[in-house]
């Protein structure tokens, strides 16, 4: 036996060698302080050390206490719709851009760069000068369709509980569309063109090879950018703060489980006025489990696929 745990370790120890870095990393800044923020969610208490345990309370209160219920439901709401605006509208246009920009013609290589330029804006910078473009009054959105003559549709768009979150999201859309426009390029670029030239001799139109071809070979991709939207969306806090405030203004229409996380835990807004880190730190934990649960369906269908294939 002895001497099988000395082989192992010297055929294996080398590669323990160059994980272990990396794995200590991992421990002290993302494991320990998961468990930590777990650990505070079973306490109660003033401040961010909080110290009367109270077992599952704090979740029963975010479910069932009118205090904490409309304020965590409503986040969890807002937070799905957010997510489903860049889903549909983000991920569609960025198939749509790359698939356009898949092809050959002149300027290609500036479009891309035109669609991509706005990732690498601070959102806090996009969100400030979008609240100046979309303000009621003198913005930039308002002034052109009053120009136009479309003076019914000049709205205050910020100010609109209707209207609020869905013009958020689709600025957010702007701003990171490159990102899925580059990831599908990248994929439909890696298709052999031997088998779009073969597809062309067989008379098939550019939409039959897109649907027929092109499209389910890239399926692995867009699921990758199906899992990578949902995980940075239920964790969108910065564009929120930047355009509606803290508090997801007008009347918490735009308030998300990160802004929602952040009034309880550390700005301490709602609903005494202090720090509660406990209740925060059960917010925190269970926007982790929604995360968790979403990205193991991912696997275990990708998993499911491959055996198919």
């Amino acid at each position: 036996m002895a001497q099988r745990i000395k082989k192992f370790y010297q055929e294996q120890g080398i590669w323990i060698l160059f994980i272990l870095p990396a794995l200590l990393v991992y421990l002290a800044f993302m494991a320990a302080p998961l468990f930590d923020s777990m650990r505070l969610s079973f306490y109660t208490g003033k401040g961010y050390t909080p110290t009367e345990f109270v077992g599952f309370q704090n979740y029963i209160d975010l479910f069932t206490n009118p205090i904490w219920r409309e304020r965590f439901l409503g986040a969890l709401k807002n937070t799905a719709i957010f997510f489903a605006i860049h889903m549909t509208v983000q991920n569609s246009l960025g198939l749509f851009f790359a698939n356009l920009l898949s092809a050959e013609f002149k300027g290609r290589n500036f479009f891309r760069t035109v669609i991509f330029a706005p990732a690498t804006l601070s959102v806090l910078v996009t969100g400030f000068l979008w609240t100046l473009i979309l303000n009621p009054h003198w913005g930039a959105i308002n002034q052109t369709l009053k120009a136009i003559g479309l003076d019914t549709w000049a709205k205050p768009w910020l100010g609109d509980k209707n209207l609020a979150l869905p013009t958020i999201s689709l600025t957010s859309v702007w701003q990171w569309v490159g990102m899925p426009t580059v990831l599908f390029l990248a994929g439909l670029l890696g298709i052999s063109d031997e088998i779009l030239e073969a597809a062309r001799v067989d008379g098939a139109s550019n939409w039959h090879i897109f649907w027929k071809i092109k499209l389910p070979l890239i399926k692995p991709v867009i699921g990758v950018v199906a899992i990578l939207t949902f995980v940075d969306n239920f964790n969108a806090f910065d564009v929120i703060y930047a355009m509606a405030g803290a508090k997801g203004e007008p009347g918490y229409s735009t308030d998300l489980l990160a802004t929602f996380f952040y009034r309880t835990g550390i700005a301490g807004e709602h609903p005494i006025g202090i720090p509660n880190m406990g209740m925060g730190a059960a917010i925190a934990t269970i926007t982790f489990v929604i995360l968790m649960t979403g990205v193991l369906l991912w696997l275990y269908s990708s998993r499911a696929n491959e055996d198919v294939a």
